[in-house]
């Protein structure tokens, strides 16, 4: 489904003075607000080809309908996300999943809307159809040579395809681990699966990346072999420039500070990305900032101050990406809540008075430190987010947008009411 351009014209002249209204008394309140709208319509979030069906759990699985049924229908889904949001400018593919013949069939149909390709994912966590052996007891890390062979070369593999594509970074994220004590040998496992990443490592073209994403447990729940960030700092420190840390929200124990991990990476010059969802308890990859908003602001809060004193550009030297399951929403209704709330979190983070924060800091002002960012987080940027998606020609309320198209109708004429998404 592609929308006309008038349709969302019509959509943004019907809340149009209400919108100026709002951004009016939001640039008589927050300083340098031209500045913050300019960093808004330049920041792009990946949208990954797997969330754009219905999710599910151990119990089931409930279908929305209208689910793309192959790559294609998946740009397209992508490409009206952008059309509505102006910041889901980029593809995130899953190999095998997302294996084509005609990669440059895809190259063109991606550019049609607007999109590129960001990190290339491998897949070592399942058995695919036909292959010679199993990752049952792991993939990398796995006892026997043979099996840590097939692992390493489908992710040379999924290089040789993103390749084609003009994609420029690897994420490889490993389930490897053990389910009880005595299982598994930790040192030989974190010795093969650095053997068979360096392998990997050596098949990057030259202005590639290579992100190493860990996660605390699932499918393993007795240890993990990239469990932490740590851990994946240990890969990525010993594989060398190109590799780096790639951060998802959800793979973290409970209560963990994961803006103190990003600071630290990001002083390291080792944090390369991130997945962007929310969790109560675990890797629940839940809509971004949906239980936990301060910690999102506060993540972007040590981000934007982080990049800043390394001079970095924000919308380009990090990979940004959702990772998210949609279990009883709309796949679609759900990435735009998540855009939202990952923009309106960076447009907060990039409001705060740096200066005023420093001082604090330097003066051992506890309360003063904390009203500063309190001041940023609850101030209400939600017009500035609107303001630069209008400049960018997307739609003032993406979600109100959707619903008003009657978007998921379209979808369910075209594909029927029984499409199930590639991949799940």
């Amino acid at each position: 489904m592609k929308l006309e351009k008038y349709q969302i014209e019509s959509h943004n002249s019907e809340l149009l003075a209400r919108h100026q209204n709002r951004l009016a008394f939001v640039k008589s309140e927050v300083a340098d607000a031209e500045g913050i709208i300019k960093k808004l319509a330049d920041f792009q979030i990946a949208i990954p080809s797997w969330a754009l069906g219905t999710g599910g759990t151990r119990f089931g699985r409930f279908s929305s309908g209208g689910e793309p049924r192959n790559i294609e229908e998946k740009i397209e889904d992508i490409g009206l996300l952008h059309q509505l949001n102006a910041s889901s400018g980029a593809v995130s593919l899953h190999i095998p999943w997302d294996t084509v013949a005609d990669t440059s069939g895809i190259k063109t149909l991606a550019a049609q809307y607007g999109l590129k390709f960001d990190a290339m994912n491998s897949n070592t966590f399942q058995d695919q159809p036909g292959q010679a052996l199993s990752y049952k007891f792991g993939s990398l890390q796995h006892v026997d040579k043979a099996v840590r062979k097939q692992a390493v070369d489908h992710n040379i593999e999924v290089i040789r395809q993103g390749i084609e594509l003009g994609s420029k970074s690897l994420t490889v994220w490993l389930s490897d681990g053990s389910c009880f004590p005595g299982q598994l040998n930790f040192r030989k496992a974190f010795q093969n699966t650095l053997d068979g990443l360096k392998e990997i490592y050596a098949a990057l073209p030259a202005d590639w990346k290579i992100f190493v994403e860990y996660k605390a447990f699932e499918p393993n729940f007795y240890s993990t072999t990239v469990g932490d960030w740590g851990q994946s700092f240990l890969y990525a420190s010993k594989l060398g420039p190109k590799a780096y840390t790639l951060v998802d929200l959800g793979h973290h124990l409970p209560n963990a500070n994961i803006e103190q991990i990003v600071a630290l990476l990001l002083l390291e010059e080792k944090l390369g990305g991130f997945h962007f969802n929310d969790s109560k308890y675990g890797d629940d990859d839940l809509t971004a900032g949906s239980i936990k908003p301060y910690q999102l602001f506060l993540i972007f809060n040590e981000l934007v101050e982080g990049m800043d004193a390394r001079g970095m550009d924000h919308a380009q030297d990090l990979g940004w990406m959702i990772d998210a399951s949609h279990n009883v929403k709309d796949p679609l209704e759900d990435l735009l809540q998540s855009v939202e709330a990952i923009m309106l979190a960076y447009a907060q983070a990039l409001s705060v008075d740096r200066k005023a924060l420093q001082e604090a800091q330097a003066a051992n002002d506890v309360a003063r430190s904390q009203e500063i960012l309190q001041q940023a987080f609850r101030t209400d940027l939600r017009a500035l987010v609107a303001e630069a998606r209008l400049r960018s020609g997307a739609a003032l309320a993406p979600l109100e947008a959707f619903r008003q198209f009657k978007a998921r109708e379209e979808l369910v004429r075209h594909r029927g009411s029984k499409t199930v998404a590639t991949g799940l």
